[in-house]
């Protein structure tokens, strides 16, 4: 019979590979290791997999089917949304109700990538951007908008004119994912970042300065995924998947902004979000988050998800971030690991390890004391809630 999703499916096994700016290794390569790793972490073996999910393909990762090819995989169930790293959400959440459903025993959520092969994001050398126009994160080329940054930078430059900010408050972000990163042996990015040389770094679109980008990156990821009733018979804690809210779309959405902000909304009024994530975990509500991990592809992603998940209030949230609220020690520690802007860009999967690592007690000196609670989401509306097996 099948489980229903909700508190009933676990992460068993996490991998991640070294991560670097350039690497000669392929991304089959890492996606290789990032599996065999976190088949080692669980105690399982390769045969014992039989689900396949990831969030990228060609030409930045390798696609699904030549990955179970050459990983000798016998696949029952597999899933392969578009080439892009905000959709390693809904690929975890395919994870989590094939398992539920029966579809698949142990499923794999893996990506290995290689930017530093991909070339251009953004112009016409952009190739994966062609498949939507030319803008393959909302942007409209024939206005000359064709790289993901200037979204973001346009729809934070409209909240901070909106609600009276100096747009340099944003250097809190940068800079407190940089002391995480500097506690993690493997980030991409552990040179210092303060307030000063924050402000010394060039702007790519303004407001927006180089810290506030993600980083380009090569490695590799996998979390694997089973009943949380199987769970309790491997190597690691379950770390349950207590509550799951889909990646949201429509006139009035945009990927870096909240409705009402982002560039191509035809609305623009902000709304009163319906956030079922929490009730589904069995939570109150944002209070009851331990550690917030968040797609950072930008800066300002942090203050939409704040808002847009009910952590602040409307206008609040980059007021709110500051004075270490968003560092280890404070009200609400977020991505510890670094993030994409200091940790790696691996498509987002670093943040699902990371998570899962807290709830395990494995961060070492980047450890939230007491975590039982763990969010990721992305201001596009998406999210999961892990929590320790209770």
């Amino acid at each position: 019979m099948p489980l229903g999703p909700l508190r009933q499916v676990a992460i068993v096994g996490i991998g991640m590979t070294e991560v670097s700016r350039r690497s000669p290794r392929t991304a089959l390569d890492f996606a290789a290791e990032a599996l065999r790793l976190a088949l080692d972490d669980a105690g399982l073996r390769v045969d014992e997999v039989d689900g396949l999910f990831t969030n990228v393909g060609y030409p930045l990762a390798v696609d699904y089917d030549r990955m179970a090819e050459a990983f000798g995989l016998g696949i029952r169930a597999a899933v392969q949304t578009w080439t892009h790293g905000r959709f390693v959400g809904p690929a975890l959440q395919a994870a989590v109700q094939s398992v539920a459903l029966g579809m698949s025993d142990i499923a794999a959520c893996v990506a290995g990538v290689s930017f530093s092969g991909l070339g251009t994001v953004g112009g016409a050398g952009d190739l994966e951007g062609m498949r939507q126009g030319g803008g393959s994160h909302g942007e409209l080329p024939h206005y000359g908008m064709t790289a993901p940054g200037a979204g973001a930078a346009m729809a934070f430059q409209r909240y901070c004119a909106r609600y009276g900010y100096d747009p340099e408050l944003i250097a809190a972000v940068p800079i407190a994912f940089r002391k995480h990163a500097r506690l993690n042996p493997a980030a991409q990015r552990t040179d210092a970042l303060e307030t000063g040389n924050y402000r010394d770094q060039p702007f790519v679109v303004e407001p927006l300065r180089r810290p506030d980008f993600a980083l380009l990156s090569d490695g590799g990821g996998c979390l694997l995924v089973t009943t949380v009733e199987r769970a309790r018979d491997l190597r690691r804690p379950a770390v349950v998947v207590a509550g799951m809210q889909g990646l949201h779309a429509g006139r009035d959405e945009f990927i870096f902004a909240p409705p009402g902000l982002g560039v191509f909304s035809q609305g623009d009024t902000r709304r009163v979000e319906h956030n079922t994530v929490y009730a589904q975990a069995g939570l109150t509500g944002p209070a009851d988050i331990d550690s917030l991990q968040l797609y950072d592809a930008f800066s300002p992603n942090l203050v939409f998800v704040l808002e847009r998940f009910g952590f602040t209030g409307e206008g609040q949230g980059l007021d709110w971030l500051q004075n270490g609220r968003i560092e280890l020690g404070g009200e609400l520690p977020a991505n510890t690991a670094g993030g994409l802007l200091s940790e790696a860009h691996i498509c987002g999967w670093g943040h699902m390890v990371e998570a899962a690592r807290q709830l395990r007690g494995q961060a070492g000196a980047r450890q939230v004391a007491g975590c039982e609670t763990v969010q990721w989401a992305t201001p596009f509306g998406d999210s999961l809630i892990f929590t320790k097996d209770r």
